[in-house]
C-alpha cells in the first residue's frame, strides 16, 4: 500500500521555505537559505490570495505561482490617495518621502499609508497596499504539514 503524500488544507500548519517578489523579480522576502517558515493558514499570517495558491499542494512539491494585480493584492485604487494638510496628522507623525505614516480611525483602527509627496502644508498618502497594482511571483518549497 503506497503512502499518499499530505495535501495543504486551508488550516493547515505548515513548513515551508518562500520568496515573494514583484513580477519584474524584485525580492521582497524569501526564507530560501534560512531557516523554514511555520505558518498557520487562515491566521492571517499570509495575504489570503497567497494562502489560496497553496492549498492543495503536496509536502515536498516546489512551485512558482504568477499572480497578476487583481490575484495579488489588488489594483491600484485612486481614491486611496488622499492629500492630508501637515495640521492633521497625528501628533506622532515624522512626514519623510516614501516614509509611512500611521492613522487611527474614530473607531480606533489602526491604518497605514506611504507618504508620495510632500510640501510645507501638507503630504500626499497612499493607503493602497505597497504592493497593489503590481504583479507578484509566489515561489514555494513545503517542507511538512505539522
Amino acid at each position: 500500500m503506497s503512502h499518499t503524500p499530505a495535501t495543504i488544507q486551508p488550516d493547515s500548519l505548515i513548513t515551508l521555505y518562500y520568496r515573494v517578489a514583484t513580477g519584474d523579480d524584485v525580492e521582497l522576502v524569501s526564507t530560501f537559505g534560512t531557516t523554514p517558515a511555520v505558518i498557520q493558514l487562515g491566521s492571517g499570517e499570509l495575504a489570503p490570495t497567497l494562502e489560496q495558491c497553496l492549498v492543495g499542494v503536496t509536502v515536498g512539491e516546489r512551485h512558482v505561482f504568477l499572480l497578476e494585480p487583481e490575484q495579488a493584492f489588488g489594483s491600484h485604487n485612486p481614491q486611496l490617495v488622499q492629500r492630508v494638510g501637515l495640521s492633521d496628522l497625528p501628533p506622532t507623525a515624522n512626514p519623510e518621502l516614501h516614509g509611512m505614516i500611521e492613522f487611527a480611525s474614530p473607531a480606533g483602527t489602526k491604518f497605514t499609508g506611504v507618504v508620495r509627496e510632500l510640501d510645507d502644508e501638507s503630504v500626499l498618502v497612499d493607503f493602497n497596499h505597497p504592493l497593489a497594482g503590481k504583479s507578484v511571483r509566489f515561489e514555494v518549497e513545503v517542507v511538512g504539514i505539522l
